[in-house]
């Protein structure tokens, strides 16, 4: 596990090509990011898998107008929820912004909460093989039919590490159609097609935000209920209109499913708000797991009882 604040002082980010700020929905990663960029001559990237998409702003809660004034974003809304995005993709997105902010003269500040993105960006990313357009789509009818435990357990006599592993329906799909397209399992590739990092683990400061579990909930709270109000409704009814399959990453979104079921009468406000609050520390457990279990070199911050110019000032 990495030091915590207490136990070393982080050096300045100064001395850094990028740096790096990873933490779970709702723990102030892009208020910090503003501030050192604010400060550093930084320029805020994107570093999110949801915050991609230009039809969700409220619902994943991207950084306001007023906010992007305060310092240049890159890579937030630029995608239609109706793309299905990859990490490769993203890489290859990334390449060219880190390009064009060294260009500037400016230093890369990369926040979000995918950690899969963070980990591909500074060990490597293998690029998997094409698949069997009729596999992919065989496998993604499974997907939407039968749910995450169908997929598991198709995917569990051909590859049983992937299937015990994996808890997103997405990354098992994804494993399902590799070793059905290929004969080899989704580790096999990633182990012989690891590529170069774009970012060196030692040309960065990266930082976790680890906050207490008490306060990260009473911020998700505080976020479900601003989804609830008549803008974050109106977001998702926009999206629903569009008649996207549910397979999509954007459809997929935490406080889409909670806000159409909303929508369509079947539950009332009170119980979209608790089981929106619920998905989200759901989601914000999973990725605390995800960072304590792949980012042991970080050093991890606890935001709570500070706010972002504070951080800022504890980093240099």
């Amino acid at each position: 596990m990495g030091a915590t604040l207490i136990e070393q002082k982080a050096p300045s980010a100064r001395r850094y090509r990028a740096v790096l700020i990873a933490g779970p929905t709702a723990s102030g990663k892009s208020a910090l990011a503003i501030e050192l960029a604010r400060r550093w001559n930084g320029t805020v990237i994107n570093a999110d898998s949801m915050q991609l998409y230009r039809e969700l702003t409220i619902v994943t809660a991207r950084p306001s107008a007023g906010e992007e004034a305060m310092a240049p974003h890159r890579l937030y809304g630029v995608l239609p929820s109706s793309e299905a995005f990859s990490t490769g993709a993203w890489l290859r997105m990334m390449a060219g912004e880190l390009e064009r902010t060294w260009g500037e003269g400016r230093l890369p500040i990369l926040t979000g909460g995918t950690g899969l993105y963070f980990k591909a960006l500074t060990e490597g990313f293998a690029e998997l093989p094409e698949i069997d357009p009729k596999v992919r789509e065989s496998c993604r009818t499974l997907a939407a039919e039968g749910g995450l435990e169908a997929v598991r357990a198709a995917l569990a006599p051909l590859d049983e590490a992937a299937a015990e592993g994996l808890q997103d329906l997405q990354r098992l799909t994804r494993a399902l159609e590799v070793v059905r397209s290929t004969g080899r399992t989704l580790a096999d590739w990633q182990a012989e097609a690891q590529g170069a990092p774009l970012l060196k683990a030692e040309d960065c400061l990266r930082l976790v935000l680890a906050p207490p579990r008490a306060w990260l909930h009473e911020r998700i709270a505080r976020r479900a209920a601003l989804m609830l109000q008549r803008e974050g409704i109106h977001e998702v009814e926009n999206l629903l209109a569009l008649g996207l399959p549910d397979t999509l990453p954007a459809m997929r979104a935490i406080g889409v499913k909670e806000v159409a079921e909303l929508l369509a009468g079947s539950i009332d406000a009170k119980e979209a708000e608790r089981r929106l609050t619920v998905a989200t520390r759901q989601y914000a457990k999973r990725q605390e797991t995800w960072f304590r279990n792949q980012m042991g070199g970080w050093m991890r911050l606890d935001p709570s009882g500070f706010s972002a110019s504070a951080l800022a000032d504890m980093l240099g």
